[in-house]
């Protein structure tokens, strides 16, 4: 390769790529960690060795070139290459000290990981943990977390994963709830009932419905992804709402619903990794430290599977 034919700086191309993702100097310029007159110069300079433009300064904003599209592509290669190499360096790293960033729905963060976070801290104050908390799936390829807690098996090559353990979803009320209404062992029994639906809550309809439990939307007069709200919801008795066994057995405002027709859903627990990281020392040490902790039967992080 004629590396002299190299005449631009990869840290500018950086700054064109973050600041053509993000859709606006200001924003790439926080998602870098620089100021955005230092950012600005970047691009300019860039702009300078390529002689080419690459935006458009628009009262709005700023608007791709067809020069930029067209070499937005190459950047982006660059930036997943530059995106690789330093996760695959991350995984030979030996030194447990450093950062880790765990990725946990707000059931898992908010009941499951304080204890476990404890102990990790207890036995490895060197780490430093950042925790994600989110419904949504992260992307553990492009670094959004570097272990994840997850409710399916990735399918992905390069991850890889420890099933911990299969857990049985309840549906709960608050007791107070059934003390006015003739209620709540059988299924036909659904006048006055109310339930708190998520975004997706055709999902839950159908699990009550497996079960005999004849529900419509009529069922669910709430909805609402933030499964905090839906444990408060449930504690004071506005509607009946699904959560796993070993979190709601565990608060005594509430008690199963239904209970003669066992778990609505059952869903399995896994912890994940990108498969670079094996290596390291740090994420093994916190992976293996969260597997104990969730409750898995043995912990193998080379296992795979």
């Amino acid at each position: 390769m004629d590396w002299t034919a190299v005449k631009f700086d990869w840290n500018r191309a950086r700054a064109f790529l973050v600041t053509a993702e993000e859709g606006s100097l200001s924003a790439a310029a926080r998602a870098l960690e620089m100021t955005q007159p230092t950012l600005s110069r970047q691009v300019a300079a860039l702009e300078e060795e390529l002689g080419v433009a690459l935006f458009e300064r628009l009262k709005g904003g700023l608007a791709l070139t067809q020069s930029g599209i067209e070499l937005l592509a190459h950047v982006r290669a660059m930036g997943e290459a530059a995106s690789q190499f330093s996760l695959s360096a991350t995984g030979q790293s030996q030194a447990l000290e450093g950062n880790i960033c765990i990725a946990a729905s707000e059931i898992d963060a908010t009941f499951r990981l304080p204890a476990i976070i404890q102990t990790l801290r207890t036995l490895e104050p060197g780490i430093n943990i950042e925790i994600v908390v989110s419904n949504q799936v992260s992307d553990l390829k492009r670094r959004e977390a570097d272990i994840a807690i997850r409710s399916f098996q990735p399918t992905q090559p390069d991850l890889i994963a420890r099933k911990i353990k299969d857990i049985n979803i309840w549906a709960y009320g608050a007791r107070d709830y059934f003390s006015s209404r003739r209620l709540i062992e059988d299924p036909k029994q659904l006048e006055e009932v109310s339930f708190v639906g998520f975004d997706h809550t055709k999902m839950l309809i159908d699990a009550l419905q497996a079960k005999g439990i004849e529900v419509d939307e009529s069922h669910f007069p709430i909805t609402c992804p933030f499964q905090l709200l839906q444990w408060e919801l449930a504690k004071q008795g506005s509607a009946i709402a699904i959560f796993p066994e070993d979190i709601g057995d565990e608060e005594p405002q509430l008690r199963r619903v239904y209970k003669s027709l066992g778990p609505l859903l059952t869903l399995p627990m896994w912890l994940v990794c990108h498969r670079e990281l094996r290596t390291s020392r740090r994420v093994r040490r916190v992976f293996d430290l969260l597997a104990k902790g969730l409750g898995a039967p043995d912990v193998n992080l080379s296992s795979g599977t």
